[in-house]
């Protein structure tokens, strides 16, 4: 039996501290998305960064009933998706990058906290949950956030969501795309997009089958969507 699922990544555009444009702009591509389930880059709705700097995210810290938490609720119930997007989660005194999923009637379907926050987020405190492997669409799939991918700790499963904000140094390392491919699983990766500031490693959002097959943002577009099968 075959197991089929449409999925998506939006590639948002890097803006700081512009939650309400982010999330209209979310609104709006969602109705081209069309998919199961849509992926967003990893703290794009607040930014990752400041066009000076800044890598303190704190101050957009919301517990998990607040505004953030509840607009996507509502515009995957709006768009009838299971939508997975980035929050600043405060948890008494911890602040986390933090990650939510709500299905097509609201309800939440994951909640993850980056466990390795890269070196530049001494904001966050590393993540105590581990990666969730939960159910979409008869198929297993789990989440890790942009440098957990380097930790070896993401579990097997039928498909990876990896929301981004990935940055290239000048030193030489593996790509993206190859440390992705060594999961050896299908994979959804929304990366931040070309926005303020410009950082090398920008763009390039993809979708990665198992199968090597690549499907890749187009260079004027924001959403990348393909089907992914799984025989069973």
């Amino acid at each position: 039996m075959q197991k089929e699922l449409s999925v998506a990544a939006i590639e948002l555009p890097a803006r700081f501290d512009r939650r309400d444009e982010n999330l209209a702009l979310v609104d709006s591509l969602l109705a081209k998305a069309s998919a199961d389930l849509v992926l967003l880059p990893e703290a794009s709705l607040t930014g990752y960064v400041s066009p000076r700097g800044d890598f303190d995210l704190a101050r957009f810290a919301e517990a998990r009933d607040g505004p953030t938490c509840r607009a996507l609720a509502a515009l995957a119930t709006r768009h009838r998706t299971r939508l997975v997007g980035p929050w600043i989660e405060r948890a008494g005194e911890c602040v986390y990058n933090a990650t939510i999923g709500f299905d097509a009637d609201g309800r939440e379907l994951l909640h993850y906290r980056k466990r390795h926050p890269w070196y530049p987020e001494a904001w966050a405190t590393p993540g105590d949950l581990p990666h969730p492997v939960i159910d979409v669409g008869g198929l297993r799939a789990t989440i890790a956030v942009c440098f957990d991918v380097h930790f070896g700790e993401i579990p097997p499963a039928d498909l990876v969501l990896f929301p981004s904000a990935w940055v290239e140094s000048d030193e030489p390392s593996p790509s993206r795309e190859a440390l992705l491919r060594k999961l050896g699983t299908n994979v959804v990766n929304a990366n931040w997009g070309r926005g303020e500031p410009r950082v090398r490693g920008q763009g390039g959002s993809c979708i990665l089958h198992a199968s090597g097959e690549v499907a890749r943002c187009a260079s004027d577009a924001r959403v990348v969507s393909a089907e992914i099968k799984i025989a069973r």
